[in-house]
């Protein structure tokens, strides 16, 4: 059951009604619900006391009657006053957009960390709602030797959320270190990360499998893909990378999980190039870049070099396919056929900054086979010839390579 508000200004009306619908749709499904009926209302302004006004939250009772509901969900976020509003007229749960995302969120983490943050960004998103909450919150605590009642059962409920907040804090805390004493031995050998981003659902586990053949969770429900996933990538040009697979983004995806999954994210903070997957056979495709591009700026990101992808071509006709091809600032790709890929990975290779490609030549005795081998397996080897014990060549391939075997160069190129 999804109460829609269409209003002047919100992010809501600038979608089309029918996407939006569909999407919150999903939503609800990837939760595992399912759909009595639905319900939609325009109007200029929310209800301060019921979002909806009385005459739709009416409309809502007759419906959950009729269909038996056991949950009332509002595609729009309800402050702790509506909610206590609504649910005082219903005789089911009501959730509202921000915490049906969270449920979603709890679902499908896996990982400790994963589900320490959706634990985070819960109690933060219900610590500001508990006030009024039936007469168990003006229920006193203390006892015989207190001075005066005691605090209040909201008082006590509060101070429990705080403290639980502030642990999991410093374990997420603990996280961090590890992951910065991770990536400084990452560091140590240059291989710069590249990460995908994208709204959700838009192939971007399937294009992570394509290029890395990492085998992870593909799913067309919503944020099935939660925990970060880092596979070794190697370039056209034999350079290697760190290709990172992020969490989809969403329309009006709650501050609080953006906040608590930053230590998942720090993967995107870091990246030196960002592949924006967006689902080239969706109408709205678009406004789920704007979407997309919103949360880079909450991250800080909007600087970084950013790569379009549009993904899921063979789902799109060849007349649009052909237009979309023309498109120099977007790199068509199917990651179920595999097509567009090649393309994509020397896109990635032109646009590295750090560790750039060089040319040198080379000068090295037949004995040292193993530099040679190390060239071979990391660069591109061009005019190799032998003379007596040595081996002259060309190589082209990251600078931090052939500088490790620098004292082998030639003063001279081989022509």
């Amino acid at each position: 059951m999804a109460g829609e508000e269409d209003l002047p200004g919100n992010e809501a009306s600038a979608l089309d009604l029918d996407a939006s619908r569909t999407e919150f749709e999903e939503l609800a499904r990837s939760a595992g619900a399912t759909i009595a009926a639905t319900l939609v209302q325009r109007r200029q302004k929310p209800d301060a006391s019921s979002l909806v006004g009385q005459g739709k939250l009416d409309e809502i009772v007759d419906v959950v009657a009729s269909t038996n509901a056991s949950l009332v969900l509002f595609d729009h976020d309800l402050t702790p006053s509506q909610l206590r509003n609504i649910e005082s007229r219903l005789p089911c749960h009501v959730i509202d957009r921000s915490q049906l995302i969270l449920d979603i969120f709890a679902r499908h983490a896996k990982t400790r960390e994963g589900q320490l943050q959706v634990e985070l960004a819960q109690l933060k998103y219900q610590l500001p709602r508990l006030a009024g909450r039936g007469r168990a919150m003006s229920q006193l605590g203390g006892g015989i030797g207190t001075r005066g009642p005691g605090e209040t059962q909201l008082e006590t409920d509060r101070r429990k959320i705080n403290l639980r907040i502030d642990h999991i804090k410093t374990q997420l805390d603990a996280v961090r270190r590890i992951r910065r004493q991770q990536r400084q031995r990452r560091e140590a050998v240059p291989v710069p990360v590249v990460a995908l981003v994208g709204y959700t659902n838009a192939g971007k586990s399937t294009l992570f499998n394509a290029l890395t053949e990492a085998g992870v969770l593909e799913s067309a429900r919503m944020f099935a893909t939660l925990d970060p996933k880092l596979r070794q990538l190697q370039l056209p040009s034999r350079r290697k990378i760190l290709l990172s697979d992020t969490v989809g983004f969403i329309r009006n995806l709650p501050h609080t999980l953006v906040t608590s999954f930053r230590a998942t994210l720090e993967e995107v903070e870091r990246a030196e190039i960002l592949l924006h997957v967006q689902d080239a056979s969706s109408p709205m495709r678009e406004e789920q870049k704007i979407q997309v591009k919103k949360v880079l700026a909450e991250l800080g990101v909007s600087a970084k070099p950013v790569i379009q992808v549009l993904n899921k071509t063979d789902l799109i006709p060849l007349r649009e396919l052909a237009h979309l091809s023309r498109d120099r600032e977007a790199i068509p790709v199917s990651s179920l056929q595999r097509t567009g890929l090649d393309q994509l990975l020397k896109a990635v290779d032109a646009a590295l900054v750090v560790d750039p490609l060089v040319e040198s030549s080379f000068r090295l005795p037949q004995s040292e086979g193993s530099i040679l081998t190390a060239l071979e397996r990391g660069a591109i080897i061009n005019e190799k010839r032998f003379e007596g014990n040595l081996v002259f060549f060309r190589a082209r391939g990251p600078a931090s390579l052939l500088d490790r075997y620098c004292r082998f160069r030639e003063k001279h190129h081989l022509s």
